[in-house]
């Protein structure tokens, strides 16, 4: 079987949720993605908004047995021995589409091939094949190892939770039940000396609203270091409860810098400027509070980019005030404050 060895690893990833402009949610999912030649396969997909088979909020029974199928230590989950290697992050429906392709052993190697767009039992790979994708031959060693650190490390669920510290209660509430919408757990607390250790390393975040003092927030950087937990720390930049969503996505992405499509972020002059790491669709909005503390909304930018640096033109009204601007891909959140 003709194919090119390829090197094969997994990483930490993410597919961004949160509070979009017009009042919808997106689903935060966690999940391990395939990374193939130093890069990850997803990107290799154009602007697919898709997590692969191993995310975090599955049980954890049925994450290993994801793991023990990508071994083949389980039949196909589809007709012609095809796994589903992404899929909807909202669903499991084949229906909604899924990446899918033929995963079979050579000898002690695995290889990847044939893949396709599918959405029904049987791939059409003449009409939704991804033609220039693969094969891929893996070593089988390497290949097996990868996968099998999965069912050896710790809980994938882990740490997708968020310690909420302010002054304004009604803030802190609607953004405790924001993030929980999308997925995300979040408690509310004034002091987190009396909690114990083994609560706080669920934690993954800790964000601060900015009427909180030093002297407290020292405090709680104190109740983590004893616990021996390293967690982020986000101070909130404004009550506006789409921008403190996004900052804290940022601050739960665990994701390798250099393995993320959206990387940079500057607000500045008149402009917004982005860079992708490959072509996928992004999304600009600015928020501002005006001189009566009240919210605005400003959609910049929706639209598929290719990989490079990008500059977009922000709109005067949201420049007036304090401002602020959010970038996001499927996998990435970037929040800036607008600089004068």
């Amino acid at each position: 079987m003709s194919a090119e060895y390829a090197t094969f690893g997994l990483a930490p990833a993410m597919r961004a949720g949160g509070v979009l402009a017009n009042g919808d949610y997106q689903v935060h999912r966690d999940f391990v993605d395939f990374i193939v030649d130093g890069r990850p396969l997803l990107f290799q997909l154009s602007d697919l908004d898709a997590v692969s088979p191993l995310a975090s909020d599955v049980p954890p029974a049925i994450f290993s047995a994801q793991v023990r199928s990508l071994l083949l230590e389980a039949d196909a989950p589809l007709t012609d021995s095809r796994y589903v290697i992404y899929g909807c992050p909202e669903c499991e429906d084949l229906a909604c589409g899924a990446v899918t392709a033929v995963i079979e052993q050579d000898g002690d190697d695995y290889v990847w091939r044939d893949f396709a767009w599918q959405t029904e039992e049987i791939a059409d790979l003449e009409r939704n094949g991804y033609h220039g994708i693969g094969p891929f031959r893996f070593h089988g060693p390497g290949y097996r190892s990868a996968l099998q650190s999965l069912l050896n490390g710790d809980d994938p669920s882990a740490r997708r939770r968020v310690l909420l510290i302010g002054a304004r209660v009604a803030v802190l509430a609607k953004l405790a039940a924001a993030l929980r919408t999308i997925g995300i757990g979040a408690e509310i607390t004034h002091d987190a000396t009396d909690v114990p250790p083994d609560e706080l390393r669920t934690y993954g975040a800790v964000a601060f609203g900015r009427a909180v003092g030093e002297e407290q927030r020292a405090a709680v950087r104190g109740a983590f270091d004893a616990a021996g937990v390293e967690v982020a720390y986000v101070d909130g930049l404004a009550p506006i409860i789409p921008l403190l969503v996004a900052q804290i996505e940022h601050a739960l992405d665990r994701s390798p810098s250099d393995r993320r499509r959206l990387t940079r972020l500057v607000a500045a002059g008149g402009e917004a400027g982005v860079e992708v790491t490959s072509t996928c669709r992004v999304q600009v909005t600015a928020y501002r509070l005006d001189r009566l503390y009240r919210a605005h909304t400003y959609e910049i930018f929706d639209g598929i980019l290719p990989a490079g640096r990008h500059r977009i033109a922000l709109n005067g009204k949201a420049l007036k005030g304090e401002s602020f601007v959010v970038a996001r891909s499927s996998g990435s959140v970037l929040v800036e404050r607008v600089s004068r």
